[in-house]
């Protein structure tokens, strides 16, 4: 009997705790708890549509986006490359620069939070900055033609147009179709009065990539020698891209003040009226 008892003790022993085991488990839930590389795994995958959403436009959310890939992981500067991005699109040029600050001091060796830096300081009018910025990144990318090019745009805008030649020459060694750098050079040498050679770069850029900016450029460097050819390429010019009867919109890529003249003087010939025309109505129907 004894020996009884103490069986059905121990089976009631072993009931009683299996039934708290599972009494224990109805009342406390169960939690997953991410690990450190799920979560750094998410925040990038966050960041990455916050990268999208840039691209189709939708600022304000991937603002938000990218504000949330920060929060979760504020170590990877890629995320806060992203995020300066996205400030930047919101126009939030200091928060953009702090951002690019943090994500310097995570990767300090990286030329694009330079690059970024430097495309910020420029969108504040601080041109100084924005070339240190540039030469840093530069130091750790030295063939980046892009960043070559913009270091000469800068150049352009200070009006120094023998270095900005010099300077957009580095950019054409690396990439030699780079057309946009070609046309640039044919920029500076107008205003430097060297007609001759604005004309040869306007053609070798064309030669490239028939773009509305060369052809206009080339244009107004013919206006004088051979006024139909001038008038072809303008009415071309202004059929590819209407902003460019725009003073302010070619301001904007970095034409100087005789190039201006020179096209404003092209613009007023009688047999450009219908084209200013049509090219003021496309600009005010798309806007």
């Amino acid at each position: 009997m004894k020996k009884f008892l103490n069986k059905t003790i121990c089976i009631f022993l072993i009931c009683f705790y299996f039934f708290e085991v599972d009494q224990a488990k109805s009342v406390v839930p169960y939690y997953y708890l991410p690990t450190k590389k799920n979560l750094e795994s998410e925040s990038l995958s966050i960041g990455k549509d916050a990268y999208q959403l840039l691209y189709f436009g939708q600022y304000k959310k991937s603002l938000n986006l990218a504000k949330l890939a920060i929060k979760i992981n504020k170590t990877d500067e890629k995320l806060w490359l992203i995020l300066a991005e996205a400030q930047v699109a919101n126009k939030l040029y200091k928060k953009a620069l702090i951002s690019l600050n943090k994500a310097q001091k995570i990767s300090s060796n990286n030329s694009e939070i330079y690059f970024a830096k430097s495309n910020v300081y420029l969108k504040i009018s601080q041109l100084e900055y924005a070339k240190t910025a540039l030469e840093e990144g530069l130091s750790f990318e030295p063939n980046n033609h892009k960043a070559i090019f913009q270091l000469g745009n800068i150049l352009l805008m200070e009006k120094n147009y023998s270095e900005a030649i010099k300077v957009f020459d580095k950019s054409i060694k690396i990439k030699p179709n780079f057309w946009q750098a070609i046309n640039n050079q044919g920029l500076a040498y107008f205003e430097e009065n060297n007609i001759s050679l604005s004309i040869k770069h306007f053609e070798k850029a064309i030669s490239i990539q028939e773009n509305a900016e060369p052809l206009l450029g080339l244009a107004s460097c013919l206006r004088m020698k051979d006024i139909n050819l001038a008038l072809q390429l303008a009415k071309k010019a202004l059929t590819k891209d209407p902003k460019y009867v725009n003073y302010d919109y070619r301001k904007e890529q970095l034409w100087g003040e005789k190039i201006q003249n020179s096209t404003e003087i092209l613009f007023q010939n009688d047999q450009l009226q219908t084209d200013i025309i049509l090219a003021k109505s496309k600009i005010n129907a798309s806007s």
